[in-house]
């Protein structure tokens, strides 16, 4: 059965990620396009690096030419922000990038992006699933003769619209006097070449490390945690770099190490580009954040007379909820984070160049900027964990958590507790527990944040012990 979480479709390769089942999928969102009467526009299909993703994305084309759907393809790898972006440019209906984001190297996936540039909703993806479970035999046509007739058609510039579009809503004239110095840890992924090209334009002196095509990223995981990016922090510090700059495979995620090797991580990108847009650019409105990323950005809006909105996880309860309230920043703390007036899903080439814009700009540090926001708001630390357990004990901890509501004793005084997304246990004096099922992976991950990391680990444990996993 395929399933699409809140980051699309995602499967084991040669399990579940096999020909057929791309071609499912593709012909589920074939008939979805046609009950939509969607089939009157191109839809663009964009690729990352990983392994079959190349393969996988003319599959798709394949299908989706044979019913009669101009396809728009690119000729090299592309971040998933890029086919957001396309799709809202350009006013198309579907894009689709086959990515496994930041899961291990043994996935891929798939992504679906609809009106707007915008990550599928639940209802449309509950749709997609029917389709494809009602799917027989699935017609396809040759990818090279789709080519010759017209049917699908390389673009080559979309890339150039992307940078171009990011470059109108920097202040390049800061960057060029800066001059920063940036090592980009690229982790293998399909974000490199839009985020070359603006430091570049920005005179920014910009080096990479990984910038080769590895479909076992390098022995670690594609995601840009502090834990994976060791030889990134490394690096920064032996030659003397500004910055050092990661993202994930996808690039939709992102991870800042500090010229002195610290690890700057999403919670933090988040608050400092909040403060950093409302303080010294002078911009308004409140921020919006997921359930599981921290609550200092609730005490930097308290200070600006402004809001900061909770949703549940998946960035298309951000960017919903950005539109609602004309919010500033939405972000979550695995990562992803988008700016008002830019696209409707998560972009790490923007929010990287946001950031050096801000170091440019403030001409601090970013340890000196954590530091400015510690001092104003207090110190937020957050821990988390994955827990890994037998499939058939789901339906147990799911029963004791959210059906039976019952909880650890974790000898503190309880505000309050939110089961709209999972477990979220509120505290008194300011910290939270949220604990819930990954929507890509089967994993139970919980989230604690407090004054100081023995405190929020200690959440942690608190529930490790209760469910005995």
């Amino acid at each position: 059965m395929i399933k699409f979480g809140t980051g699309g479709w995602r499967a084991v390769i040669g399990v579940d990620f096999i020909c057929d089942n791309v071609r499912r999928v593709a012909a589920g969102i074939l008939e979805l396009a046609k009950e939509q009467n969607k089939t009157d526009k191109p839809i663009v299909i964009g690729y990352d690096r990983r392994f079959l993703s190349d393969c996988a994305a003319k599959w798709v084309a394949e299908v989706l030419a044979a019913g009669g759907i101009e396809v728009w393809f690119l000729n090299r790898s592309a971040p998933t922000p890029l086919i957001m972006h396309t799709v809202k440019n350009k006013e198309l209906y579907f894009g689709i990038e086959i990515t496994a984001s930041h899961n291990p190297a043994n996935y891929n996936g798939i992504k679906l992006i609809v009106d707007e540039g915008r990550d599928a909703p639940l209802e449309t993806t509950e749709r997609l699933e029917k389709f494809i479970e009602q799917v027989g035999d699935v017609e396809f046509c040759d990818f090279d003769g789709a080519v010759e007739n017209g049917s699908i058609v390389y673009q080559k510039d979309l890339f150039n619209d992307f940078i171009d579009d990011i470059l109108n809503l920097l202040d390049t004239k800061a960057l060029r006097e800066r001059g920063l110095r940036v090592l980009f840890d690229t982790m293998h992924g399909s974000g490199t070449y839009p985020l070359q090209v603006i430091f570049h334009t920005a005179r920014c002196t910009i080096d990479t490390i990984n910038l080769n095509k590895d479909a076992y990223f390098g022995g670690q995981m594609p995601a840009p945690t502090e834990k994976t990016l060791g030889a990134l922090k490394n690096l920064v510090i032996k030659d003397g770099y500004d910055l050092g700059i990661a993202m994930d495979g996808d690039g939709d995620r992102l991870g800042i190490i500090d010229g002195n090797g610290k690890y700057i991580g999403a919670n933090e990108i988040l608050c400092m580009l909040y403060y950093y847009l409302v303080k010294y650019k002078g911009w308004k409105g409140p921020v919006v954040r997921n359930l599981a990323t921290t609550h200092m950005l609730d005490k930097i809006a308290e200070s600006f007379g402004e809001k900061c909105y909770e949703v549940p996880v998946g960035f298309k309860y951000i960017s919903s909820k950005i539109d609602e309230v004309d919010a500033v920043l939405g972000g979550e703390s695995s990562g992803g984070l988008t700016v008002r007036g830019h696209i409707n899903g998560k972009d790490s080439v923007y929010a990287a160049s946001l950031f050096a814009e801000m170091v440019s700009v403030t001409g601090k540090t970013p340890s000196q900027i954590v530091k400015e926001l510690e001092t104003q708001f207090g110190k937020f630390v957050m821990v988390e964990d994955n827990l890994h357990f037998a499939p058939e004990c789901k339906s147990e901890i799911e029963d004791i958590i959210m059906v039976q509501k019952k909880l650890p004793d974790f000898g503190l005084e309880i505000e309050k507790v939110n089961y709209e997304d999972g477990c979220k246990v509120y505290f008194a004096d300011g910290s939270f527990v949220i604990c819930r099922f990954s929507g890509t992976e089967p994993l139970l991950r919980i989230f604690a944040e407090s004054s100081t990391k023995k405190a929020a680990a200690g959440y942690i444990s608190d529930f490790r012990e209760f469910l005995d996993i």
